[in-house]
C-alpha cells in the first residue's frame, strides 16, 4: 500500500469512533422524550440519513484506498480518487445535518445542496477508480 493511502486510512480509522459517538447521540435523542427529536419527522429523517451516510461513506473510503494504488491512473488522479470519498463523507452528512438545524423547520435550507456536490464528487471518484482498475493490465 502506498504510504499516502496508508496514512489516510489511519486518519479515517481514527475518525471512525466519532461516527459511533454520533449514533450513540442519536440513540439518546430517541429515548429522551424531552429532546424534541421525535417531534419533527423531517429533521429526524435527515439526521438519520446524515449519520448513515457518514458511516457508509467512511467505510467506502477505506475500501477505495485498498484499490487506488492498483489502478492505472496518474499520480494526481490517484490523489483525487483517494480524497473523493472522504470529501463526499463530509459533504453529504453536513448537508443533511445543517440543512435542518432549527427544531421547527419544515423544509431543508440551502445547505441541502451540498449533498448534490458530495454525490457528484462520489460518483466521479468511483467511476474514475473503476475505469482505472479496468485499464490495469
Amino acid at each position: 500500500m502506498d504510504p499516502k493511502s496508508r496514512k489516510l486510512a489511519g486518519i479515517l480509522l481514527i475518525i471512525l469512533p466519532t461516527i459511533a459517538f454520533g449514533g450513540f447521540s442519536l440513540l439518546m435523542l430517541l429515548i429522551n422524550p424531552d429532546s424534541g427529536y421525535m417531534d419533527n419527522p423531517l429533521r429526524q429523517n435527515l439526521w438519520r440519513a446524515g449519520h448513515a451516510h457518514a458511516g457508509v461513506l467512511l467505510v467506502l473510503s477505506l475500501v477505495i484506498l485498498r484499490y487506488v494504488d492498483e489502478a492505472n491512473l496518474s499520480g494526481k488522479i490517484k490523489g483525487l480518487v483517494r480524497s473523493g470519498a472522504p470529501i463526499a463523507a463530509i459533504l453529504l452528512p453536513t448537508a443533511f445535518f445543517l440543512s435542518v438545524l432549527d427544531k421547527n423547520v419544515t423544509e431543508p435550507n440551502a445547505l441541502i445542496y451540498l449533498a448534490y456536490i458530495g454525490f457528484a464528487i462520489l460518483g466521479l471518484t468511483v467511476l474514475t477508480l473503476g475505469i482505472g482498475l479496468i485499464r490495469k493490465k
